[in-house]
């Protein structure tokens, strides 16, 4: 008897239905799963028919054929033991009512006791059976609230075999999980265990992480150890603006791949902030695998990566990072697919200024030997530190800063500016998609946009000639004065706001050469 159940494949960030096909008959005596599968797959079956038969039903003894349609695309994974366990079922006879397997996506990695375990991808599965029409999806229960945020589609969660076996045989009704997104999502986006208020004195570095923030800006922070590089860098998150429904749902996609969800979670309500050790491979920055995945720079996607130590990675891995900038995604091509996983992130990088971490330090004395500065400096290179748009110098905090009683400005202050520039440009650029903040423009929006007077070209000009800074560093310096303009309600450039933005080209002026 031939039984027709669907499954899903994920691919990227989107999800694929798959068509699991169970054909068992006394032609033969043994079991096949053909449609490309990889190992996983095919060592199901011996999970398969552990579970049926600790749970008191028959695992057929004649030919058994599982085919995955469409059988020319590589399907992964061990989500699709369930269907296969329920297929193989239907097709000897154990569920009563088969033709009502074929309205639900199954899927599910079975225990040799008939344990539902947890999947991957649960929430792009649930998108695309909504897509494609279908009653409900049936899968395990710790994935059901993060399918629940898709509308107009059914959702079971499931903890046993027995369960979804009785559901069909409606012996027992599964009660659907539903929840309110819109009301989980604006309780959580907004509690944060730290806070800016929290860090004593870098007020300059707290303006420049404000800038940053407002604009969308990449930054680097170089000074001493203890300096505060880490602790600042770990408080931007609390002044971005709250993600919206749509990045939210995005993030969450990327998240649900890649299994970093936590278990019965919802959507990711907060901007992710990655923090990858030095010792990361390019694979796991970028992403890919022989089963493309997502990288750091992706589980970072609408929120910020925090590389600390800069010149300590690989140069090979910082460099594969360049492209993803700019173009805010990143492609794995193999040989029969390419995809695409989104990787629009804000890059917060932090340094030493020397391997002993004192040049230029106001009070200690750097034991580094000659050209030992410059060597360290070169570790990252000119076209990486031209796509970062604020070189910030963090200086030691003193003992009467770190003393005083006074309260600094909270996190809540500081965003309530950041949401008022972010509004500016949301308006600026209602016009260009995929376009939201002013490091995100495009060379013919900066020259459109981005606009100076007489007195600012001359500015501009003898920073250019001074610092011998690249036409990348000079389209940073128009983003960022764009963006320190929207702070204080400008509407046009003026020199002041150049002028803050060339001194956040720390790497670039004379002194850092050792």
């Amino acid at each position: 008897m031939l039984i027709k159940t669907y499954g899903s494949a994920v691919y990227g960030v989107e999800a694929i239905t798959i068509s699991v096909e169970v054909d068992v008959n006394n032609q033969g005596k043994h079991y096949f799963i053909v449609g490309l599968p990889d190992n996983a797959i095919k060592e199901s079956l011996q999970r398969v028919e552990s579970a049926i038969k600790s749970n008191q039903y028959y695992m057929p003894r004649t030919k058994l054929v599982v085919n995955l349609a469409p059988a020319d695309i590589k399907k992964t994974g061990t989500a699709f033991d369930l269907p296969i366990a329920i297929g193989t079922l239907a097709a000897t006879n154990q569920i009563n009512e088969p033709d009502k397997i074929s309205d639900y996506i199954i899927m599910g990695e079975l225990g040799l006791d008939g344990i539902v375990k947890p999947i991957k991808g649960a929430l792009p599965i649930a998108i695309q059976a909504e897509k494609d029409g279908f009653k409900g999806i049936i899968l395990p229960a710790a994935n059901a609230r993060e399918a629940a945020m898709v509308d107009n589609l059914k959702v079971f969660g499931v903890s046993h075999l027995k369960e979804v076996i009785e559901f069909f045989d409606k012996e027992h009704s599964l009660r659907p999980t539903t929840i309110n997104t819109r009301e989980e999502f604006l309780h959580a986006q907004s509690t944060y265990e730290i806070d800016f208020a929290e860090v004593k004195g870098q007020h300059n570095i707290k303006r420049a992480l404000e800038i940053a923030a407002a604009g969308g800006h990449n930054a680097i922070l170089i000074g001493p150890p203890g300096a505060g590089k880490t602790m600042l860098a770990k408080r931007l998150p609390t002044i971005l603006p709250p993600l919206t429904l749509e990045e939210a749902l995005e993030t969450t996609k990327i998240h649900s791949v890649a299994g970093k969800l936590p278990e019965h979670s919802t959507l990711v309500s907060r901007r992710p902030f990655r923090s990858p050790h030095h010792t990361i491979s390019d694979v796991a920055l970028v992403g890919g695998g022989g089963n493309p995945q997502p990288g750091e720079i992706s589980l970072a996607h609408n929120g910020v990566l925090f590389l600390d130590e800069l010149p300590e990675f690989k140069r090979t891995v910082l460099e594969v990072m360049r492209q993803p900038m700019e173009e805010r995604k990143v492609t794995i091509s193999r040989a029969k697919i390419a995809l695409d996983f989104p990787a629009s992130f804000m890059l917060i990088a932090s340094m030493n200024p020397c391997p002993c971490g004192f040049f230029n330090h106001p009070d200690k004395e750097c034991s580094c030997p000659p050209g030992t500065v410059q060597k360290y400096l070169n570790k990252v290179s000119g076209p990486l530190l031209d796509r970062i748009d604020l070189h910030v110098e963090v200086t030691p905090v003193v003992f009467d800063e770190l003393s005083s009683q006074e309260k600094f400005e909270n996190s809540e202050t500081i965003r309530v500016r950041v949401i008022k520039a972010r509004e500016i440009q949301a308006k600026r650029y209602s016009n260009c998609p995929a376009v939201y903040a002013n490091a995100q423009m495009s060379n013919k929006m900066l020259k459109e946009i981005c606009l100076i007077d007489q007195t600012g070209q001359s500015l501009l000009k003898k920073a250019m000639e001074k610092l011998n800074l690249s036409a990348r560093a000079y389209d940073r310096i128009l983003k960022v004065s764009r963006t320190i303009a929207d702070l204080s309600g400008s509407a046009d450039i003026e020199a002041e706001h150049l002028a803050e933005a060339i001194q956040y080209r720390s790497l670039d002026r004379e002194g850092w050469a050792g």
